[in-house]
């Protein structure tokens, strides 16, 4: 089976039933961010071998983000079918999220994105997932849409960042708090200082 069908070289590509929609349709830059956001957890999961945890929690979200597209990929008469998200995925990412703050210092301040590749990459993940959470926000204003996947993408942000946070912690790396010496200039640099 090829993997390109040319079916797309018009600027459509099909919803799940075959219905024709514009590539940049709300439904599908939706599901395109999600699909996109697993792409990125998918890199952070490659520095996560030391973390048996995290990288089995984040498998398991990988595939909850690949229903959550399924179910996005199609028009609102199809969505239920695939509908799988419920009230007990939220509750797990909070449990989740609980169970490693348990492990962390108290934040008092932001923190720069950074730190281990696994934990900059996490970031990088929670990043593309507050763009996926506002990608299906925008979608639900022109259509219907299962209200238990804004909330689980709110959520899984959180996990995220709480994530970057533990794995730097277990790595023995400090989260860089932002404004720290070093950090931030209180002045522009000169145009020598300029790249």
């Amino acid at each position: 089976m090829r993997i390109y069908t040319r079916t797309g070289d018009t600027g459509e590509t099909g919803l799940i039933g075959g219905q024709r929609v514009p590539k940049d349709d709300p439904r599908v830059e939706a599901y395109g961010t999600v699909d996109e956001l697993n792409a990125a957890i998918g890199v952070a999961r490659g520095y996560l071998h030391d973390q048996p945890e995290l990288d089995a929690l984040l498998e398991r979200i990988q595939n909850e983000l690949f229903d959550i597209g399924a179910e996005l990929a199609s028009p609102p008469e199809r969505a239920a079918q695939f509908q799988s998200l419920e009230e007990p995925h939220i509750a797990a990412l909070e449990q989740a999220i609980d169970r490693f703050e348990d492990e962390l210092p108290p934040l008092r301040q932001f923190i720069l994105p950074g730190g281990t590749h696994a934990a900059a990459y996490l970031h990088l993940a929670r990043t593309v997932c507050r763009r996926a959470e506002r990608q299906v926000v925008r979608l639900s204003h022109s259509s219907t849409v299962n209200a238990a996947i804004i909330r689980y993408l709110n959520r899984l942000s959180d996990l995220l960042f709480v994530m970057a946070r533990v794995a730097n912690h277990r790595a023995g790396v400090e989260d860089v708090k932002w404004g720290e010496p070093g950090w931030r200039r209180k002045r522009a640099p000169s145009q020598e200082e300029t790249p």
